[in-house]
């Protein structure tokens, strides 16, 4: 039985193929001593798996017929309340969840809500502003992000679900000087919940 080996030459061969990679030619005559790479010592962990796709660079630029500088999507929500040093105190707050239910969810049991915040179609907000009257105060309600302002107070609070800006409503109640907003939630699955 042969013994299965290489020789120095063979090691030589495969490692000039491996250096070569595909799609382009080295002599086999090659016999000045440079040092060849193996191809090996060029891949990374990126490297494993089927070829990526680059993303497209390509700006895509659209139609403008008003003078604004930029659209609403290019511009943040959030960041720039958090980046701004502020001293004024931030009020104490909640987060609520509501359900509308019926007579058929409470007594027979035979809605498909339960008592879990998915059920919930509006979320409610509860923010404390001691010494406030209702005309001080500055509310800007936007999908995910909530500012409430005083001259005493300022509050910005990302929402834990995105809500429908434009339906909700406030209520400012002057016995315990609290601030409450309701707004309704817009979750993927909520055709699912609430049909």
């Amino acid at each position: 039985m042969a013994e299965l080996g290489f020789s120095s030459v063979d090691i030589a061969a495969l490692a000039g193929l491996l250096a070569a990679g595909p799609g382009s030619r080295q002599d086999d005559d090659d016999d000045e001593g440079e040092e060849r790479v193996s191809s090996l010592n060029r891949l990374g962990p990126g490297d494993i798996g089927p070829a990526k796709k680059e993303p497209k660079t390509s700006a895509t630029v659209k139609p403008n017929s008003s003078k604004d500088i930029w659209d609403e999507d290019e511009v943040p929500i959030g960041p720039q309340y958090d980046d701004t040093p502020d001293h004024r105190l931030q009020p104490e707050y909640e987060v609520l969840f509501k359900q509308k239910v019926g007579t058929e969810d409470i007594f027979l049991g035979m809605g498909r809500k339960d008592s879990s915040s998915a059920c919930c179609e509006d979320m409610l907000i509860k923010v404390k502003l001691p010494g406030s009257r209702s005309a001080d105060i500055t509310v800007d309600v936007h999908d995910t992000f909530l500012d409430v302002r005083t001259d005493t107070y300022k509050l910005g609070l990302h929402l834990p679900h995105a809500v429908h800006s434009k339906e909700g409503h406030a209520r400012f109640v002057s016995d315990t000087q609290t601030l409450e907003l309701t707004l309704p939630m817009r979750r993927e699955f909520d055709f699912i919940n609430f049909s």
